[in-house]
C-alpha cells in the first residue's frame, strides 16, 4: 500500500515540475538560442548529480555502460534539443499536449520491441487521456494557428524516444539505483553538451545582462527539471509500469494550462477544464494492471 501511494506522489511531484519547466524554459530563450539552453540545461543538470552521485559511479557494472549510454542520448540529450528548438517556434501549452503522446510511443515501444505485457485497461486508459490531450488543443483559447506547426513534429519525435527510452530503463537498468542511472547519464552527456555550448559561440555573449537573466531559469531548469526529476522518475519506473511511469506526461499540460491561467492570465475555457478531467481518468486507468 505504501509503495503504491509512493508511485502517486511521485508521479503528482513529476507532473508539477516538468509543467513549469515549459514556463521555464520560454524564460530562458529571452536571452540565449535553442542549442545553447539545451547545452546549458545539460550541464547544470550535470554538475548537480555529478556532486551529489559521484560516488554512485563505481556501482555501474562495466556490460551496463552501453545501456546508460544509449538511454542518455534518447532519455535526456536529444529531447532536450529537440524541445528548445521546438519553443522557440510554437507555444509551451502545445508542446506539453503533444508531449502527452509519451504513454502511446511507450506502449508501441514496448509491444514491437520489449515484449511489453500490456493489459487492455491500460490501452484504454492511455486512449482516454490523449482524448483528454485532444479536447485541451482543440478548444484552446490563443493564437496556436498562426504558429509554426511543422516544429510540433519535433515534440512528437521527443515523445518517441522518451517511449523507447522507459523501456530500456524498465528492462535493462532496473536493478540500479535511479541515483546511479541519473549520474551515469550526465556524466555521458557533459563532453558532447558542453562541446556543443562552445561552438555556439556563447562565451562570446555571456556577460550581456539579459543572458545572465535566462541563466537563472535554465539553472532551475537543469537542476530541479532535468537533474532532480530524472532521479525521481528513475524511481517512479522501478515502482510501477512503464506505462504508469510515462503517463506523467498527461498531468504536464494540466499544469501547464493552470500556470498559464494564474501567471500569465490566460483564460481557462470550460472544454479544457473537462479535458483535463479527463486527463486524470486516463491517468488512472493506465496505471491499473
Amino acid at each position: 500500500m505504501m509503495e503504491n501511494n509512493k508511485k502517486w506522489y511521485l508521479l503528482i511531484f513529476l507532473g508539477c515540475v516538468w509543467g513549469s519547466s515549459f514556463l521555464l524554459m520560454k524564460l530562458g530563450l529571452k536571452g540565449v538560442n535553442p542549442v545553447q539552453m539545451g547545452s546549458l540545461r545539460i550541464l547544470f543538470a550535470a554538475a548537480f548529480l555529478i556532486l551529489v552521485g559521484f560516488k554512485q559511479i563505481t556501482k555501474i557494472p562495466r556490460h551496463k555502460w552501453k545501456y546508460i549510454a544509449i538511454t542518455s542520448m534518447f532519455g535526456t540529450f536529444l529531447p532536450v534539443y529537440l524541445f528548445a528548438v521546438a519553443l522557440s517556434k510554437i507555444d509551451g501549452s502545445i508542446s506539453s499536449i503533444l508531449n502527452s503522446l509519451t504513454p502511446l510511443n511507450t506502449l508501441v515501444a514496448g509491444i514491437l520491441f520489449f515484449k511489453m505485457d500490456v493489459q487492455r485497461r491500460q490501452i484504454f486508459g492511455v486512449l482516454i487521456g490523449f482524448l483528454g490531450c485532444i479536447l485541451l488543443v482543440l478548444f484552446g483559447k490563443g493564437e496556436n494557428t498562426t504558429e509554426n506547426y511543422y516544429y510540433a513534429l519535433l515534440v512528437v519525435l521527443a515523445s518517441v524516444f522518451y517511449g523507447i527510452n522507459v523501456n530500456l530503463i524498465k528492462k535493462y537498468l532496473s536493478d540500479l539505483k535511479p541515483l546511479t542511472i541519473s549520474t551515469g547519464n550526465f556524466i555521458v552527456m557533459s563532453i558532447p553538451a558542453l562541446l556543443v555550448l562552445y561552438f555556439s559561440d556563447f562565451f562570446e555573449i555571456a556577460s550581456e545582462p539579459k543572458v545572465i537573466t535566462s541563466l537563472g531559469y535554465i539553472a532551475v531548469l537543469g537542476i530541479v527539471g532535468t537533474g532532480l526529476s530524472n532521479i525521481l522518475f528513475f524511481k517512479l519506473i522501478q515502482l510501477s509500469s512503464p506505462v504508469f511511469a510515462s503517463s506523467v506526461t498527461y498531468l504536464i499540460p494540466v499544469v501547464a494550462i493552470i500556470l498559464g491561467y494564474f501567471v500569465m492570465n490566460e483564460t481557462l475555457s470550460l472544454v479544457q477544464g473537462i479535458g483535463a478531467i479527463v486527463v486524470l481518468f486516463g491517468v488512472y486507468f493506465s496505471s491499473k494492471k
